[in-house]
């Protein structure tokens, strides 16, 4: 029982740690608020995509194809999605809002944190189904939010417009390029791979670290009664909705550690630039954000701690 305790606040402390000192950071003066979604900007744009890239372009998938695993990891998000969708139309008057709560239920932090739980849960060699699942759930997870976020931000959405604010998003592109690298066996030049690694190794803890940097508490006041009720849904709701069924199904070990991120992690970090970017409330996708990491990492560590008290991980 000590070690499975151990074992997950391995998993879980270096993501809180991260968050800590970007919060430590901005109350020393060193970083405000127009900096962090500067920099996010940037992460979204050219490190989160190379991340993307890198992570498949450099994996072995053929032993860790699991094809019922990937359809009850898309399955699931897509039955989240529209349960949400349906919920919140009825709960939710502002259209602005309705886009940006609809994203921080079904759509977790998958990139940033996923790795990171599984490696420190199953060890480095066991990275290829959570890095298959980053493949196909994260474009999912994006053209979801693309769909929602242009139904709800003011103007009706041309499908054309639609079809291409899909195709551009940048983690999309990257991960088709990984899938496309990967199939074609096509190899980077050494320096073009080094500076992929390099670029890829930054991404999720600069992530994490400016996440920490937007905390605002004193910001959540207005939007309290929203960002409780999406953090619980999202956190234990969304989880216990999808991780229990496929512990019944019969998934263990690897497969149920990187369907973990998939279902119990925070709301990504990026949908705050996306609703930013895309005409939603920006500030309510800032406070689940910021309200879901910080709860996460006491979620987080819950689920995985009774998965491995069972035996199951």
């Amino acid at each position: 029982m000590w070690g499975n305790f151990i074992a997950c606040l391995d998993a879980v402390l270096p993501i809180f740690g991260l968050i800590l000192l970007g919060y430590a950071a901005k109350r020393m003066g060193l970083l405000d608020r127009d900096d962090v979604r500067k920099m996010n900007k940037v992460f979204f744009r050219f490190f989160m995509p190379v991340m993307l890239f890198y992570n498949i372009y450099c994996s072995d998938l053929s032993a860790a194809v699991q094809p019922a695993l990937i359809a009850y990891a898309l399955g699931c998000t897509l039955l989240v999605f529209l349960f949400s969708l349906a919920i919140v139309r009825r709960v939710e008057p502002e259209r602005s809002r309705r886009g940006v709560i609809v994203q921080g239920l079904y759509r977790s932090n998958l990139v940033v944190i996923g790795l990171p739980v599984v490696e420190s849960l199953m060890g480095p060699d066991n990275l290829g189904p959570v890095v298959l699942l980053i493949a196909t759930v994260v474009p999912l997870f994006n053209t979801l939010a693309v769909i929602v976020l242009e139904y709800y931000g003011g103007e009706r959405t041309r499908p054309a417009r639609l079809v291409l604010d899909v195709l551009k998003n940048p983690l999309n592109l990257g991960s088709v390029a990984g899938i496309l690298a990967l199939l074609l066996g096509l190899k980077l030049p050494l320096p073009a791979e080094t500076v992929a690694e390099q670029m890829s190794a930054a991404a999720s803890p600069v992530m994490l670290f400016l996440l920490g940097a937007f905390l605002q508490p004193s910001a959540m006041k207005h939007d309290r009664r929203a960002v409780l009720w999406v953090s619980a849904g999202r956190l234990l709701i969304v989880p216990a909705l999808t991780l229990l069924p496929a512990v019944l199904l019969g998934w263990r070990g690897v497969a149920l550690a990187s369907l973990i991120p998939v279902f119990a992690s925070s709301t990504a970090v990026n949908s705050f630039t996306m609703a930013q970017q895309m005409g939603g409330d920006a500030e309510l996708a800032g406070n689940i954000v910021v309200a879901t990491s910080a709860l996460c990492s006491l979620t987080l560590f819950f689920w995985c701690f009774l998965f491995k008290s069972l035996g199951l991980l």
